[in-house]
C-alpha cells in the first residue's frame, strides 16, 4: 500500500475551485467595465498606470493553489508506517436486532433485549477476524453501523440499541433482512451471514419469500429467539406501567419462534433458542464456521505516517504571499529613479 487519502469523500470540494476561478473572471469583467465608465481612456490609463495585471491574475492563482492543497491537507494523505499490512481472515456478518417494545418484556431476566445485548456482545469476542454491521428494527428497519472490524465501536452502538432508536413500532422482519442484504458488498458471492435476533412476533406474509431471496444471493441466516411460551407483560420504558390494549387488558407478548425457524431453514441456516448466551454463541459460532473465509486488508490496526501538516503549513505559506504581493508596482520612471 503506497499514498492513500484517509478522507476520499472531501474531493467534491474541489468543486470550489471552479467557484474562485468564476468569481476572477467576473471581477475582471466588472473591472474592466467600470474603468470605461470613468471617462477618458487616457485619463484612466494614467491613474491606474500603476496597477500590474500579472501581479493580479498571479495573487489569484496563488489563492485558487492554497484552495486546493488545504482540500488535499483535509483528506489526510498518509502512507503506512509498515512495508506491510495486516491481513485478516474473516465473515461479513450482520446482526439483526428487534427493538421494538415487546423486547422489553421480561420473561427473560432483565428482559429481552438486555439478554439480546449480552449475546451479541459475547458473539462479537468470539469472531475477532470477522466482520460485524448492526442493523435495528422495529416497525422499520436501519443499518446503525456499516460494516466494520472495530468491535469495540461495534459494542457501543449495541449497548445504546433501543425501542427509541426506531420511531415507527411493530416487527419489520422482511425490512430488516432486506436492510441486513444492503450492508454487504454486492460483488461477493459468499463468506456472508446474517443473524437475526428477535421475539418473532411479526405479522408479515413475505418474510419467507424475503430470506429465500437473500440465499439466493449467498446469505446465509441464522435466528435467535428471544422470549418464552408463556411470555409476559410489556412495560413501557417512559412511564414505567404495563401496556393494555383498548379493552384495558394486559398485553402479553409471547416468542413466536415458528417464523425464525422458516427463515433459518429457507437459507442453510440455523434456529437457536436463547436461554444461555455461552451455549447460544457457541451453537452459532459453530454453525458460521462452516462458512469459506476470506482475506482482506485490515487498515483499522495499522499505524500511518500523516502528512497533512506539511500541506497545511504550505497552504497557510501560499496565502501569506498572497496577502504580501501586492496588486501595484511603482512606474517604470519611478523605479529608474529609486535605481
Amino acid at each position: 500500500m503506497n499514498w492513500q487519502f484517509q478522507y476520499k469523500e472531501m474531493t467534491w470540494l474541489f468543486t470550489g475551485l471552479l467557484l474562485i476561478v468564476g468569481l476572477f473572471i467576473l471581477y475582471v469583467r466588472w473591472k474592466k467595465k467600470t474603468t470605461k465608465k470613468i471617462g477618458d481612456p487616457k485619463l484612466v490609463k494614467l491613474l491606474i498606470s500603476n496597477y500590474s495585471r500579472r501581479l493580479f491574475t498571479s495573487k489569484n492563482i496563488i489563492l485558487s493553489a492554497a484552495f486546493a492543497i488545504g482540500i488535499i491537507a483535509a483528506m489526510n494523505p498518509r502512507m503506512p508506517a509498515t512495508s506491510g499490512k495486516e491481513n485478516r481472515k474473516g465473515i461479513d456478518l450482520v446482526i439483526a436486532l428487534d427493538v421494538s417494545k415487546s423486547m422489553l418484556s421480561t420473561d427473560l431476566s432483565p428482559n429481552r433485549l438486555e439478554r439480546a445485548k449480552q449475546f451479541i456482545n459475547k458473539l462479537m469476542n468470539e469472531m475477532p477476524d470477522d466482520r460485524i454491521a448492526l442493523v435495528a428494527f422495529a416497525g422499520k428497519a436501519y443499518l446503525q453501523m456499516p460494516l466494520t472490524i472495530d468491535h469495540s465501536a461495534a459494542k457501543l452502538y449495541v449497548s445504546s440499541a433501543g425501542p427509541g432508536m426506531v420511531p415507527r413500532q411493530g416487527t419489520a422482519i422482511s425490512d430488516a433482512l432486506e436492510m441486513s442484504a444492503k450492508a454487504f458488498n454486492s460483488a461477493d458471492k459468499k463468506f456472508k451471514s446474517v443473524v437475526l435476533i428477535s421475539d418473532g412476533e411479526a405479522h408479515d406474509d413475505n418474510i419467507v419469500s424475503t430470506a429465500k431471496k437473500l440465499s439466493e444471493r449467498g446469505v446465509m441466516i441464522n435466528t435467535v429467539g428471544v422470549g418464552s411460551a408463556e411470555g409476559s407483560a410489556i412495560i413501557d420504558p417512559t412511564t414505567g406501567t404495563i401496556k393494555k390494549d383498548e379493552a384495558g387488558n394486559t398485553v402479553i407478548s409471547k416468542l413466536d419462534d415458528g417464523k425464525l425457524k422458516k427463515i433459518a431453514k429457507a437459507t442453510n441456516g440455523i434456529y437457536v433458542y436463547l436461554q444461555s448466551s455461552d451455549e447460544a454463541v457457541a451453537i452459532i459460532k459453530k454453525q458460521l464456521s462452516q462458512i469459506d473465509r476470506k482475506a482482506f486488508g485490515d487498515v483499522s490496526m495499522m499505524n500511518f505516517r500523516n502528512y497533512f501538516i506539511w500541506f497545511a503549513a504550505l497552504m497557510f505559506v501560499l496565502l501569506l504571499a498572497e496577502i504580501v504581493i501586492p496588486e501595484t508596482c511603482l512606474p517604470a520612471r519611478q523605479a529608474k529613479k529609486m535605481m
